[in-house]
C-alpha cells in the first residue's frame, strides 16, 4: 500500500493555499505577542511559498525552474526551521504552537508526497 497519494498538482494547490494562510493567518490569530518576529516571519514565508510554488516543475506552476523533488527538500527544510523557530526567537503561546503545528503540517504533505507525475 503506498502513503504516498498527494500528487505533485495536489501538493501545489496545497502550497498555494499554505502560502495565503502565511500570509493572513498571523493576523487573524492574534500572533506576535511573544515577539512580532512571529508575525513577520510567517509573512515572509508566505511569500517565498509562492514564488517557490511559481518556480516548481508542476502543473500550477508558470516557470518550471526547480525540480518538484527540489521543491519537497525546500519544503522539509520549512517544516525543520518551523520546528526550531520557537527556541531561536523565544517565541511563546499562540506563537510558538502556531509554528509546531505548521510544521507537522510541512512534515505530513511532504511525507505523503508522490514525486511522480
Amino acid at each position: 500500500m503506498n502513503l504516498r497519494f498527494i500528487t505533485p498538482t495536489l501538493h501545489g494547490v496545497a502550497d498555494y493555499t499554505a502560502g495565503l494562510g502565511l500570509l493572513v493567518a498571523p493576523f487573524l490569530l492574534g500572533l506576535g505577542e511573544s515577539s512580532a518576529m512571529a508575525v513577520w516571519f510567517s509573512v515572509a514565508t508566505g511569500l517565498a511559498v509562492f514564488a517557490a510554488s511559481l518556480l516548481t516543475d508542476y502543473k500550477l506552476s508558470i516557470f518550471k525552474v526547480i525540480p518538484f523533488e527540489g521543491h519537497l527538500a525546500i519544503d522539509l527544510l520549512v517544516a525543520v526551521t518551523f520546528m526550531i523557530a520557537p527556541f531561536a526567537f523565544g517565541f511563546e503561546g499562540i506563537d510558538a504552537i502556531y509554528y509546531w503545528f505548521n510544521a507537522t503540517v510541512v512534515f505530513l504533505v511532504v511525507a505523503l508526497s508522490a514525486s511522480d507525475n
